[in-house]
């Protein structure tokens, strides 16, 4: 019998809880996505607003069962994550929070950074966006166009971005940007996008709308020498590492949420279709049991980033996989009430465009597979040995 870690099991079981406050929201973000600030009062919303945050910068979560979740492992997050998703993504990626600039200062930013930071997520909820993608090299290093000017006190921030969560509404943004020539020239900065010069604008999407993905316009944007994140590192760890070490620990909390939509479609077909033929019994079945093996890859890759930063190709093997997982089981579920379903069914609808949008978010099947082939290729995945899950 596997141990089951109470601590994990008592904040999986809150999750659950607090999502169900989230699933009748489901259409009502899809529709609008700045709907989420009438919600911040909900549980699972002011979870996710400070998750991410050290206990040593004045975070003190709500005490589940007695334990504090500050959500810096990439178990915890993975295990939020997957709940909140399978009750509803939609309004789990609007809500604000640190998390993907949150992680990436929690790794290379300085002290001072990290008060600042993290201070002002403390004081208000407030939402943040990472800024690597640009318009026509997508997140390619090498074709980094962004430009840092230097000034006397810093640098001037121009350039596009594109593809970026959240930014059109974001107060604190961790930017990418060109300060010189080849992979050691590549510089992360902190934004406060209040400042001028800053523009961003939603796009037009059809699925995951709740994450307000957006286009970035930079015209000489002021950046003081004091938001230089990395600074006080050498230049080998700055730049290409840290969106590289940022992605690996963000990726297993990406396969989580695929692993809940997929979840949510099973769900979904087990309470609206009451009667199942055999073989329906048994496809249901079957896509519940490939569901649970997912949700074991993906825990094992949330402590395998969590051992080391580095150890990210088996996260990506999970992206890869439950990405896959989210588009067939929303697909399958919506077999199961016939060539109407997603006309009769908006919700069921609903999860099948955001599914179809895990494919694209942190990267794609082919960057995925790169990834691991790279991490099989160097002995540092394991050929033989089947994963076992952290629960």
């Amino acid at each position: 019998m596997s141990h089951v870690d109470p601590r994990l099991a008592a904040l999986r079981g809150q999750m659950r809880e607090w999502g169900a406050d989230l699933r009748p929201l489901a259409l009502e973000i899809d529709r609008d996505p700045e709907a989420v600030r009438h919600h911040f009062g909900l549980p699972a919303v002011r979870h996710l607003a400070t998750m991410g945050i050290p206990a040593e910068y004045g975070h003190e979560p709500e005490k589940i069962d007695g334990y504090r979740f500050h959500g810096v492992s990439a178990l915890e997050r993975a295990i939020v994550m997957e709940e909140l998703a399978c009750a509803d993504v939609g309004t789990l990626v609007a809500a604000p929070g640190p998390l993907l600039a949150g992680v990436a200062v929690g790794l290379f930013a300085d002290e001072q950074q990290k008060r600042w930071f993290y201070g002002r997520m403390l004081s208000e909820p407030l939402w943040t966006c990472f800024a690597l993608t640009e318009p026509d090299g997508g997140s390619d290093a090498a074709a980094l166009r962004s430009t840092l000017t230097p000034t006397a006190d810093g640098a001037l921030l121009s350039g596009e971005k594109r593809y970026v969560g959240n930014a059109s509404r974001a107060q604190l943004g961790v930017v990418f940007a060109r300060s010189g020539p080849g992979p050691l020239g590549i510089t992360a900065v902190l934004v406060d996008t209040a400042v001028p010069g800053f523009r961003a604008e939603p796009l037009d999407m059809i699925g995951l709308r709740g994450a307000r993905i957006s286009s970035i316009e930079m015209d000489c944007v002021p950046v003081p020498q004091e938001r230089f994140l990395g600074r006080h590192l050498p230049s080998t760890r700055r730049g290409v590492w840290a969106f590289v070490q940022t992605f690996n620990m963000l990726r297993p909390g990406v396969a989580a949420i695929a692993v809940g939509i997929a979840r949510a479609a099973v769900e979904y077909v087990t309470t609206h279709r009451r009667t199942l033929r055999t073989a329906e019994r048994e496809k249901l079945a079957d896509l519940g049991r490939r569901v649970d093996a997912a949700r074991h890859l993906v825990h094992h890759a949330a402590a395998a980033v969590d051992a080391r930063g580095t150890d990210g190709h088996l996260a990506s093997a999970a992206k890869l996989r439950t990405a896959r997982l989210a588009e067939e089981a929303t697909m399958a579920a919506c077999a199961f009430f016939g060539p109407g379903a997603r006309l009769d069914h908006p919700l069921l609808d609903k999860l099948a465009r955001d599914a179809r949008a895990m494919e694209f978010l942190e990267g794609t099947a082919n960057m995925q597979k790169l990834n691991l082939f790279q991490g099989l290729l160097g002995g540092k995945v394991e050929r033989t040995r089947p994963p076992v899950a952290a629960r």
